[in-house]
């Protein structure tokens, strides 16, 4: 995932992707399915050159698991990176930083949702989201990511450094 999120790697998507779909459920509806990437602000997405999210989201419309609408949600400001921040830091970070696009609100009233993002570490930004997508009409909300950091995992890094 990194060599997607930071090494410019984008041809890894498909790959990452159909490991994703392959943990959904198929016994889930897809038709009327909307795929929202967790959103970047603007100046990461021109630093970056791309929304890793909505890398993994195309692939997955791709894969049939529901239509894409890449700016359904926006990044009202920009956040500093939440790397290394504990949970009620992330929160924090992120009060009022993610909101609906009014265009968006028509598709997402009634509909199930894939809120896709690449990595989950404290659920901060994934919380944000589903709230807003919740506020939106928005059915349900399933998070699907390609990696998830477990709280051992995080314990025993602060306790290597």
């Amino acid at each position: 995932m990194l060599a997607l999120k930071h090494g410019r790697r984008i041809a890894l998507a498909p790959m990452l992707a159909s490991m994703i779909a392959a943990r959904i459920p198929e016994i889930e509806a897809r038709q009327g399915r909307i795929i929202v990437p967790v959103p970047l602000h603007r100046q990461r997405l021109w630093q970056r050159g791309y929304n890793q999210a909505a890398l993994l989201g195309r692939q997955l419309e791709k894969l049939g698991h529901g239509k894409l609408v890449v700016d359904a949600l926006v990044r009202t400001r920009p956040t500093q990176s939440l790397g290394g921040l504990g949970a009620k830091a992330r929160k924090k970070v992120l009060a009022g930083a993610i909101a609906l696009n009014p265009k968006a609100k028509p598709q997402l009233d009634g509909a199930d949702v894939l809120l896709v993002d690449d990595v989950l570490t404290s659920g901060a930004t994934s919380s944000t989201c589903v709230k807003v997508l919740k506020r939106a009409g928005a059915r349900t909300v399933r998070i699907v990511c390609f990696a998830r950091v477990l709280e051992e995992a995080k314990d025993l890094s602060r306790r290597a450094a």
